[in-house]
């Protein structure tokens, strides 16, 4: 082979190879995006990343990822050149052709660890910020509309979302891209090094007739035999490996349960319970596991069988033409080297079909989660209007997903000053009202008018969200800027830290993210002095005022954790977290409010505190309740009753006519 040209026939190589991959790729996945469920399902998922209108950049990453691949492919055909080039020296006891070999080498795998670190580097920064773009995606639409609420409500509803999008997110995009790209790499080599064995192979004898170039349909014949049985062996993998995912999310959430209502399944000493759940779920998981080990040991056994067999196969068959010198050692070792080339590249599919499987499985899961969310948001809504602090329901009508009514025809008006307690026995659809209020609940027609944003509802056990207290008490609002600011929410120090553990193995991490809490401490300079006090000075009134409102809600001594990150949803009990929602309602000061039995875990000296709280500092603020204690009439002039018969029946009554 003459070298020097090389170079000339290789970047020609790439740019045809390029032109009619880019082509005949473009073409099979237009076909298989219309023709195929699978390829539906992916272009649903991934159509909107490669969209030319939301940015040129992902196509342009791919087109440069195809570049780099192509190039290895070529990489490997001098590769094998190179082989036959050392050996023929070898053979001949040409020392100075062995050491132009040696420099060669050098070259080609220079060029070779350059091509494969970048490659490494491009393959991985794209499936990066395909995971960012894919996550936004899905975790959007699944908030929006409150489809992760509404969803609960399907016919069907899907397990295990979380799952769906942290760790199945993941899956889809590496494995798209290292299957696409492998498939490519495959194919494209197979092209490549069929020319190669075309123009080393010789006849080859079979059952007395001589068949041309026998050595290539061979190898053909024998990987296309082995793929067939190979798929019929491993077919099974995709609903294992489907079931391997959905039974490990389901014990894990059972764990997460565990943790979560710890302190109510110890006093009920409900381990036995418990462990019988998490043993039963945990079977599964390992009856799981035991199928796949079976069902694999089959397709692996098979695959290492077809590929050990296929060692030998090139010498055996160029053995008699070495021999008799008509070929030299060179073509021999390339014969071999081009033959086992072609067999993997051929035997990509059948090697890699559990690859495929999980692919497939991961396909299903995201599919079916976006169809989730799909038909969540797809349910009906209740008719929310705003009209400006007005709360009014006209007609309203609401019912169970049964159809059984729970509410017929309701219509009235909350005022300000004449705040209204709904009261009815258990499973009249007290909390369901709230609900179609809320435009929670799809069950229901007629009109409702509320505040759109000025809105607050308080459950019976509120939510605290995982970070400090301050974020707690300030929750859903943002806490105001400059104040509080938690520090794994600084994403520009986790990129430190993630640079600076690039360089070497950290001894402390948590010490590594967390050091920035000190940060900035360097005065500034004298012009910046005088802003920088102003915001003190604001940013102190703003703290001082998130104190002030715990100490109305009777909660002064956790005044000086309010920077303290903590699950505190654990640490403070129920009536605690009643007080908090409280100061949530000083701090938010909304134009309407609505209590699902918010002060149930408190005595009836801190709900009256609370309710006057309320009337004190927020005398404009329209109240609307639920709860059973008859203390509560005392803030309520008018009550809805609702008569839980299934016949939709209530009725309005004046508290003063009931003492």
């Amino acid at each position: 082979m003459n070298w020097t040209d090389a170079l000339v026939e290789s970047g020609i190589w790439i740019l045809q190879a390029y032109a009619i991959t880019v082509v005949l790729a473009s073409i099979t996945i237009a076909i298989l995006a219309r023709r195929t469920v699978w390829g539906r399902q992916f272009w649903a998922l991934a159509g909107g990343y490669f969209s030319p209108r939301r940015s040129w950049k992902p196509l342009a990453t791919l087109a440069l990822i195809l570049f780099l691949t192509l190039a290895g492919v070529r990489l490997e055909v001098l590769f094998s050149n190179w082989y036959n080039t050392m050996y023929t020296a070898l053979q001949k006891l040409d020392e100075s052709g062995f050491w132009g070999a040696m420099v060669l080498f050098a070259v080609l795998a220079t060029i070779h660890v350059v091509r494969s670190l970048f490659e490494f580097y491009v393959q991985n920064a794209f499936t990066i910020r395909w995971r960012v773009w894919l996550n936004e995606h899905l975790l959007g639409n699944w908030l929006d509309q409150q489809a992760y609420y509404r969803s609960q409500y399907l016919d069907t509803p899907v397990d295990n979302p979380d799952q769906r999008i942290q760790q199945d997110v993941t899956v889809f995009a590496e494995m798209s891209l290292s299957l696409c790209m492998g498939v490519i790499n495959a194919l494209v080599s197979t092209f490549a090094f069929t020319l190669i064995l075309w123009n080393l192979s010789g006849p080859l004898s079979v059952f007395g007739l001589e068949v041309p170039r026998g050595m290539v349909f061979l190898v053909f014949i024998y990987v296309i035999v082995a793929t067939v049985f190979a798929i019929k062996i491993g077919r099974p993998l995709i609903l294992l490996n489907f079931l391997n995912e959905r039974f490990n999310a389901d014990y894990r959430y059972a764990l997460v349960r565990l943790r979560e209502y710890a302190e109510s399944i110890a006093f009920y000493a409900g381990e036995k319970v418990e462990g019988k759940i998490l043993r039963s779920r945990f079977a599964n998981v390992i009856n799981n596991a035991w199928a796949i080990v079976y069902r694999s040991l089959k397709f692996l056994g098979f695959n290492f069988s077809v590929s050990q067999a296929a060692v030998v196969f090139p010498f055996i068959i160029q053995a008699q033409r070495f021999f008799s010198k008509q070929i030299s050692l060179g073509d021999l070792m390339q014969t071999a080297q081009a033959f086992g080339r072609l067999q993997d590249n051929l035997s990509f599919f059948r090697n890699a079909y559990d690859n495929f499987a999980t692919y497939r499985a991961t396909l299903d899961r995201l599919t079916g989660f976006t169809k989730a969310i799909a038909d969540a948001r797809a349910l009906p809504e209740p008719d929310v209007q705003a009209q400006g602090p007005r709360i009014a329901l006209e007609s309203l009508t609401v019912r169970t997903p049964s159809g059984t009514l729970l509410l017929k025809d309701l219509s009235l008006e909350v005022m300000p000053d004449a705040p209204l307690l709904i009261r009815g026995p258990s499973g009249s659809g007290k909390t369901t009202l709230l609900r179609a209020i809320a435009g929670l609940w799809p069950y229901s027609d007629g009109h409702i008018i509320r505040p759109e944003h000025e809105a607050l509802f308080l459950s019976q056990k509120p939510y605290l969200p995982l970070g400090t207290l301050r974020a707690a008490l300030y929750y859903p609002q943002n806490l105001p800027e400059g104040i509080g600011q938690e520090p794994d929410t600084d994403v520009r120090h986790q990129d430190q830290a993630a640079l600076a553990s690039a360089h070497s193995v950290p001894s402390n991490l948590d010490g590594l993210i967390s050091a920035h809490k000190n940060r900035d401490t360097q005065p500034l300079p004298a012009q910046d002095a005088s802003n920088q006090q102003a915001a003190t000075g604001a940013v102190a009134a703003l703290d001082q005022r998130a104190a002030d409102v715990l100490q109305l809600v009777q909660l002064g001594h956790l005044a000086d954790k309010l920077d303290m990150t903590a699950d505190w949803g654990r640490i403070l009990s129920l009536g605690e977290q009643q007080r908090l929602a409280f100061g949530r309602v000083l701090l938010a000061e909304p134009q309407a409010l609505f209590l699902d039995e918010a002060t149930s875990a408190m005595d009836e000296g801190l709900e009256d505190a609370m309710y006057r709280l309320v009337r004190q500092h927020l005398p404009g603020t329209i109240v609307l309740s639920v709860g059973h204690r008859s203390t509560l009439f005392a803030h309520h002039p008018r009550q809805l009753v609702l008569k839980g018969d299934k016949t939709g029946a209530w009725e309005i009554l004046d508290t003063d006519l009931l003492r």
